[in-house]
Parts: C-alpha cells; structure tokens; sequence
C-alpha cells in the first residue's frame, strides 16, 4: 500500500510540472533550497490522473494564490505610521496586488483604532475606495488569513451596512466557510461577532456558529477554547456546550489566568457546569501555581455567583488573600466580602482583616462600600472583635446619608443592622414611617415581597427588642401574613416532622402547623401546655403573634406556648453548625415573643432512623426546652 501511495505521488508531481505554463505565475509555490517547481492546487485534485480534463479544470476554475515573497511594497505597508502612507501606495508606482490591498486596508484600520473623527474622513477619501475596489475585483484570490482579517477591518472601520463592498467580503467568507481553518473562524468569531450583531450580518454569523459548533473538536489549544466561551458561548447554547466539553478535555493544560476566564465567563452566562467546576477546583488545589490578587478575587466572585461549594478551594483563597488584605482596595475588599458572603464561608482571620482595612481608611471608604460589607456580615452572622469601632464607623456614615439611599437598600441595611443587634431608634423611624414603606404594600414583585419581609423582621425587632421604641410601627393591616408565605414546596424533613408531630399530638385541634406571625416568620408548629405539661387546645386562646389575633381566653396560669423550627442545611453557614443570620435573627424574635422553641437542625434528624426514635427524640427536645424554662 505504502509503494502505491508513492508511485501515486510521483505521478501527482509529474503531472502538475508539465501543467504550470497554463497556471499564472502568481500560482507558483516557492519550494526550499532554491528550486521553485510549479505547483498548482490542482496537483491534489483526483481528477490529475487525466490530463485533458484536468487542463481545462485548471484553466477555468480560479486558483488560490500561494504567499508570495516577502516585497517592498509590503514592508512598506508594516512600517507604515501613518494613514496618508498607505493611501501614497496607489500613486506611488507600485504594482499592488490584492492581497497589498487588502494588508493596507488593514493596516489602515489598526492605524485608526482608537481615532473615530479618522475613521469618517478616511471613508469619504476616493483612495480608500480604490483600494477597497482593488480587493473586490479579486477577491478569491486574497488569502484565508487575510481575508477574515480584511472583514475584521471593514467592520472597525465602520463602513456603512448598505456597502456593496463590505457585503462582497462577507459573501466572500460565506463561501470559503467550509474551507476556512478552525484558527481562521475561531478569529473571525472572536475579533468581529459583536460588529456582526450591530451590523446586521446575522446570516453570517448564525452561519459562522453552526460551523464553530460542527468543527469543534478541531480545537486543539486552551487558548482558542478560551477565547471562544469569552466571546461567543453566550451566542449559541449547543456551541456552549461544547465548549465546555473541549474544556473538560484541556483542562490540565490551563494555568491560573486561563481558569479565571473559564470561571468569570460561566459566572457571566449564570452556567453552573458542576462537571466543569470540579474539574477546575481539583486543579486549582493540587497545582501549586502562584495566584495574583486578580485572580484570587475573580474566583472569589465566580465560586460565589455560581453558588458552587468546595472547602479546599475556599481554603485557599482565604489563606492567599490574607497576605493582600493591605494592598487591597476599599471595592476589592467590599466585592471579596460580599463574595465569600455568597458562599456562605465564614473565615475569621481574614473577616477579621477587612475589619481592620476598613478602620484604617475610616476617612476614605464611601457609603456603597460600607453597606455592601454590612449586609455580607449580617448574612454570616459575623461581629468583630473591634465591633464597637467598627459599627461606631457605620453609624457615623450612614448618619443623614441614610435617607439618600435607594429605598430597598435602605431597608437591607437596617434589617443588617437588627441582625448584628446594632440599629438604633433614628435608623428604625427612618423606614417604619409610612410615607417610607407605603411603596413596599401590596407589592407584586420578588423583589418587592423580599423587602416587605425585611420590614416585617425590623418591626419586629422594634417591638420585640427595643421597648424604649416609640414610633413609627406598620399598620395592623399590613402584618396580615401574605398567601404567597404558606405556598413554598414542602422539604423531605418538613413532611417527615410534621407525621411525627401528627403522631404524637393524636388530636388535630391540639397543634397547629405552618403557622405565620406577624413576626414575618413562619412555625413549622405550635403547641400550648399547661403546667403540668399537657396539651390545651389552641383555638381556645389567646394567640398575640397572629395577625389578626385569634381566641379569647387568656393563657392559664403557667402555660407555655412551644414552637417547633427545623434548621434545613441552606440555614447554615458552609460546613459549620452555626445560622446563617437571619436565623439566628428569627431564634432571637421567636423569644422574645414568649415561646418556648423545639430546635430540629437536619444534622440530628438524619441520624434517626426509625419512627420511635424520631418521636422520642421530639419528646426529649420538649422536655428539655421545658425544663430550661423552670430553670431560669
């Protein structure tokens, strides 16, 4: 097979020598050594084992030129500086050829970058014109590199979408497409894909992306699977998906600034690619690279805007950042803190450190900053050693600026500051006044539902927590609990509590379940002993936390009203059996109102396995809540 082959290649060669004279010299491959033997794309066609048709083929069909060698006129066109150089070529007694017109247009277009008031003098010069029709005349002739740079150019250059030129060039490329290196479409999607959406070229690029997406696996380099997920993944669902697969495929290749790009951009496009992002924090850990402060915080911000979890990876992010605290912006650390804030990841050493950038730049730090760091300590539960400094520092800049705030933040960092216990009577009045929450009532909007129950939580805090508190307190009718706050899908610990709990109260009218305050939280249960411990039915009482308030018969002498709340794994922070904040917000609330709370963390329950013990295990929880009330 292998003697075929050769003797096939001979004759090949033989072949296409005694055919040179009918192909134009342009046409002539210049081979090493000194020895230039003709050489013709026709050499390779299957029909050059018959020498007539392949003569006339030859003759009729165009040829792509080969590059020729390097002439003046081209070293002309790279040293070129200025636009008025390359236009002087026309007349200057130089034999241009299309692809030197298609290089000066080019050039003409990496020279004018940044000069838009250039860009519309040059396209009203007719020299322009004339180079620009120079190419066209010739256009199958301009080489794939050049080709797709040439549109790249005409797109920067900002020729008008009814340009017959500019459309010949697209046509031009449309044509060569299957023929074209994935390097060149690659390019030509990376470099020109938003020119293509503003230019109305969307033909061509819905086509330029099927073929990306066909040829995918003809990416060898993580540079070029980078670069298209940066610039066109968002464009094309499947060519993401692939994408992400070549990804997977050279993911040992990447180094630390290649896997922040993957990240930022699967951040950007909100991909939660678990495969992927295993596979990246499995590098990320085992490979001992060095990583900038950049980098550390653009990990930060796509491990916490995808909400994807890893230990070790935090682990080392917080432990490389500790050292960059001090060359860190005021933005830097407020985005860092709001990042590790996302992931629910409480590192004390380094919440620490920005606590005392912050009191360090107490003079610099602007207001958005400071709220931003607030409401991620308020999310993780997070009070500073130096806290009397630092909320000192919040009170003193929030002081009249409060006001200008956009309302829903206003509401965001007072209910942080009822979270961290450090909110004071002027911040309450400031967004219990009813020309304030007035906007928020009846809102339809999650966004509008959300701030609503951070008012309900700060009015609760007012008069739960601040008795000295006088006024301005929500309506009556607004701490109505909203229908929308007993429809969320019921969890596998919910269901299986509330059997339980059905179980051991026997009767219906003994408890009641899903029971929503005024409070703004929701019981899991709620139960009322006497004082010898037994049930009483609910209906027939007093019940304040209601809204409206239900029953008439006042509590009997020593009854103790029990809550039941279950504590799901998204209530704590990252591999911790501490709340997240506003958990431990609703412990403190619930306590204040009078109850007595039955406690069920999933940690607990997932250890019981059969109905008796889960119903002892409720019992004990009971008994023991009881007994540290008789204990106080």
């Amino acid at each position: 097979m292998a003697a075929r082959l050769v003797r096939r290649c001979t004759c090949l060669l033989r072949e296409a020598t005694l055919l040179a004279p009918a192909v134009s010299p342009v046409g002539q491959l210049r081979l090493p050594q000194g020895t230039q033997k003709p050489l013709t794309s026709s050499a390779t066609s299957p029909s050059s084992r018959l020498p007539g048709p392949l003569s006339e083929l030859v003759e009729k069909e165009q040829v792509f030129a080969p590059y020729p060698g390097r002439q003046e006129v081209e070293q002309l066109i790279e040293k070129a500086t200025q636009p008025e150089e390359l236009l002087e070529l026309l007349g200057g007694g130089h034999c241009l050829q299309q692809n030197h017109a298609a290089l000066a247009l080019i050039q003409l277009s990496r020279l004018l970058s940044e000069k838009p008031k250039d860009k519309a003098t040059l396209i009203q010069d007719a020299r322009f014109w004339q180079l620009l029709h120079l190419v066209n005349s010739q256009i199958t002739v301009v080489w794939h590199g050049t080709l797709v740079k040439l549109l790249r150019s005409l797109y920067a250059l900002g020729l008008p979408t009814t340009s017959k030129d500019l459309r010949s060039v697209e046509q031009e490329v449309r044509w060569r497409m299957r023929r074209l290196k994935y390097k060149h479409l690659a390019f030509l999607a990376e470099s020109s894909a938003t020119y293509m959406q503003e230019q109305g070229s969307r033909e061509l690029l819905a086509e330029l992306l099927v073929h990306l997406e066909r040829r995918w696996a003809e990416i060898e380099d993580s540079r070029t699977v980078v670069a298209m997920m940066m610039k066109t993944g968002h464009l094309s669902e499947s060519l993401m998906n692939r994408l992400e697969d070549k990804c997977l495929e050279l993911v040992e290749q990447f180094g630390p600034e290649e896997l922040r790009k993957v990240l930022v951009t699967l951040a950007a496009q909100n991909r939660r690619s678990v495969p992927l992002l295993r596979a990246i924090s499995y590098h990320l850990v085992q490979k001992p690279f060095p990583l900038t402060k950049s980098i550390l915080l653009d990990l930060a911000y796509a491990y916490g805007k995808l909400g994807f979890h890893q230990t070790q990876v935090f682990q080392r992010l917080a432990a490389d950042l500790l050292p960059h605290t001090p060359s860190m912006t005021s933005s830097e650390v407020a985005r860092c803190t709001k990042s590790f804030a996302f992931l629910k990841w409480l590192n004390l050493p380094l919440f620490e450190a920005f606590v005392q950038h912050v009191l360090d730049r107490a003079q610099s730090i602007t207001l958005p900053h400071l709220c931003n760091m607030l409401l991620a300590f308020a999310r993780v539960n997070f009070r500073p050693e130096r806290e009397d400094s630092f909320f000192s520092l919040v009170h003193e800049k929030l002081g009249s600026e409060l006001v200008g705030l956009e309302p829903a933040l206003q509401v965001d960092v007072v209910w942080a500051l009822c979270v961290l216990q450090q909110v004071r009577e002027a911040e309450l009045q400031a967004v219990l006044r009813p020309e304030f929450h007035a906007q928020f009532l009846g809102g339809k909007s999650p966004k509008d539902q959300s701030t609503f129950q951070k008012l309900l939580h700060v009015n609760a805090t007012a008069q739960l927590e601040h008795p000295e508190y006088t006024g301005p307190l929500l309506p009556t009718s607004a701490l109505v609990p909203s229908p929308s706050a007993l429809e969320q899908k019921m969890t596998p610990l919910q269901k299986e509590l509330q059997e339980v709990l059905k179980g051991l109260l026997g009767s219906a009218d003994k408890g009641s379940f899903m029971v929503a305050t005024q409070y703004g939280w929701v019981l899991d249960a709620e139960v009322l002993l006497d004082s010898e411990s037994q049930l009483l039915p609910l209906r027939d009482f007093v019940a304040p936390h209601l809204a409206p308030a239900s029953g008439s018969q006042p509590l009997p002498p020593g009854a103790k009203r029990l809550a039941f709340l279950r504590w799901e794994f998204p209530n704590f922070n990252s591999r911790s059996k501490d709340l997240l904040g506003r958990f431990v917000l609703a412990r403190r609330h619930l306590l204040a109102a009078g109850f007595l709370l039955v406690e069920v963390p999933y940690y607990e329950w997932m250890e019981l396995k059969s109905e008796w013990q889960k119903s002892a295990y409720l019992k004990d929880k009971m008994r023991k809540a009881v007994a540290e009330e008789l204990a106080k």
